[in-house]
């Protein structure tokens, strides 16, 4: 079995204003006991999954890169003596500009990570203030070139739009800029505010200035027109890349692959069960210690919910929707279940449907949740 390998870093020198992933600032004294907790979990699954072939990995957060070269280099030695990696592994991590030294990066490479994703999100300063960020856009700039002289080739910048006060020259910026520092992908959002976020907090006293809803569809229309332009190919609704730089493990969720998470909060994904780990990072710590699992959910997903799943996660890549993979995985025929929903929403001009494929139009693109919704039975 071919698996991904998810490893979550939940710690920040700072929550940004936006953020509701499961992240923490403030408990660097748990640095060491959770990587020590984390490595024994690596451990442990890799006993019970020893058959596997992992061909992809992700350490993501939170920032990964508020830990030591030291303690990093400690998770992937142990994923790498608990786990079969393949021969073209893409390891990847994520960082923030200003965490990630030259000293940093050198061990990165050392230790095989292949591909770097920084959370710039905008090059205008004003527009990182008001997002919480601590780095400044020459500090996203400097993280880049560093990464780039470390012998990082793979780069993705995460940028967002429909921020506060960004106007759409900042975004134009942001995106010239991307281009202008050879990165091979992009990540581009809009903004979301989610509840028990700064943002969140700020809105409801009426003290958050977004763009109104005619800038904010300019600027989506601005990300979709400069991407070709700039060379970016679109892959999936919020995800560019250069030829040969999609990101592989990313694509394992949207094309239902299974993959395992570890450390607090991950998420798992194996024979059509999902599974989650308990979020607080000391109850994390002291779980993996005393012997016991960190899980906290198991969930079989309904025949019903699974169906629905594999269709707006396949439908969130160009590629679309595998009709014979649908029938492979659940032993029915697609249209049997969805031809209504298909006819309507190729009615509406939000689905086309091609051979062994139904894709997202633009238009579907554009509205992709609206679309989504249209699975659920």
């Amino acid at each position: 079995m071919s698996l991904g390998l998810y490893i979550h870093i939940p710690f920040c020198r700072r929550k940004c204003f936006y953020c509701d992933f499961p992240s923490y600032t403030g408990l660097e004294h748990l640095y060491s006991a959770y990587v020590a907790a984390l490595c024994r979990e690596i451990a442990d699954q890799g006993g019970i999954l020893s058959g596997a072939v992992v061909d992809t990995v992700f350490i993501g957060g939170g920032t990964p890169t508020v830990l030591s070269g030291k303690l990093l280099a400690a998770v992937m030695d142990s994923i790498r003596q608990a786990f079969k990696l393949a021969d073209n592994t893409e390891i990847s991590i994520e960082a923030n500009p200003g965490t990630a030294d030259r000293s940093m990066l050198d061990q990165l490479r050392q230790c095989g990570v292949n591909r770097m994703s920084f959370g710039v999100q905008s090059f205008s300063d004003p527009v990182l203030a008001a997002l919480g960020r601590i780095h400044t856009a020459g500090e996203a700039v400097q993280a880049v070139e560093l990464a780039q002289k470390a012998g990082f080739e793979n780069l993705n910048l995460d940028l967002m739009y429909g921020l506060p006060d960004q106007s759409l020259h900042d975004l134009h910026d942001s995106l010239a800029m991307a281009y202008r520092l050879n990165v091979r992908h992009l990540s581009v959002y809009g903004l979301k505010v989610e509840e028990g976020t700064g943002f969140a907090y700020l809105a409801n006293q009426g003290r958050l200035n977004l763009p109104d809803d005619e800038l904010d569809d300019a600027m989506y229309e601005a990300v979709m027109d400069s991407m070709p332009k700039l060379g970016f190919a679109r892959y999936e609704i919020s995800n560019f890349a250069r030829p040969g730089y999609q990101c592989r493990h990313n694509l394992k969720y949207w094309q239902y692959q299974p993959y395992l998470g570890l450390g607090a909060a991950a998420h798992s994904f194996i024979d059509g069960q999902r599974r989650a780990n308990v979020s607080d990072v000391q109850t994390y710590i002291d779980s993996v210690s005393s012997g016991q699992p960190p899980v906290v959910l198991i969930e079989q997903p309904d025949r019903q919910t699974a169906m629905a799943e594999f269709c707006f996660l396949a439908l969130r890549t160009v590629q679309g929707l595998s009709v014979s993979q649908f029938q492979h995985c659940f032993s029915c025929d697609f249209f049997s279940v969805y031809q209504f929903a298909v006819d309507r929403l190729v009615r509406k001009g939000a689905v086309i449907v091609a051979g062994d494929n139904v894709r997202l139009t633009a238009l579907g693109m554009k509205f992709g949740n609206q679309v989504f919704s249209e699975f659920l039975l």
